[in-house]
């Protein structure tokens, strides 16, 4: 989808313990996180986004970025993302919908559009564990980000939205 090769250099920006690795071992990728992640099989630097990253302007080909813009706090999001945007010429970033019926984290129906009080209570229930506050996008908030979004769809809904930038 985002049209890379072998020789593109990614940030896979909210990496985990493995991240992109797991699917494209032979790219060269570079692992970003909050935390430190010892054990990440390549190059990784511990950094927040929101609060820039420790490369050059259009360094890497490519941003790989799923699964994480929820966990970031509304308001500072806009900054995430123009760090994003500026680190690479092109972007991957998907998210789960706001519109999907199930909560993907804890894996609990309609979690994700309760109150905050009842969804802490209601969390205890799932698959997540602790409690951790996730906001979840709605289409134009992703669009607002990064571009056009198109569905990744199960069945008649829409399970998350995905921004491809391709490089230029």
């Amino acid at each position: 989808m985002a049209g890379i090769g072998l020789g593109a250099r990614v940030l896979d920006v909210g990496c985990g313990r493995i991240g992109l690795r797991a699917l494209e071992p032979n790219l060269d990728i570079t692992g970003v996180d909050l935390v430190a992640r010892e054990d990440y099989p390549g190059p990784f630097v511990r950094a927040d986004a929101a609060e820039g990253l420790p490369f050059a302007d259009g360094e890497f080909d490519l941003v790989y970025c799923s699964s994480v813009i929820e966990h970031v706090p509304p308001p500072r999001r806009p900054a995430f993302a123009a760090e994003v945007r500026r680190v690479a010429r092109g972007w991957f970033v998907q998210t789960p919908a706001f519109s999907f019926p199930l909560e993907p984290h804890s894996l609990l129906p309609a979690a994700h559009w309760l109150p905050v009080a009842v969804r802490r209570r209601y969390w205890r229930w799932g698959a997540a564990g602790d409690w951790e506050e996730i906001s979840l996008l709605r289409r134009r908030e992703l669009e607002d980000l990064f571009g056009p979004a198109s569905p990744e769809r199960v069945g008649p809904f829409t399970k998350s939205w995905v921004c491809v930038k391709r490089p230029a």
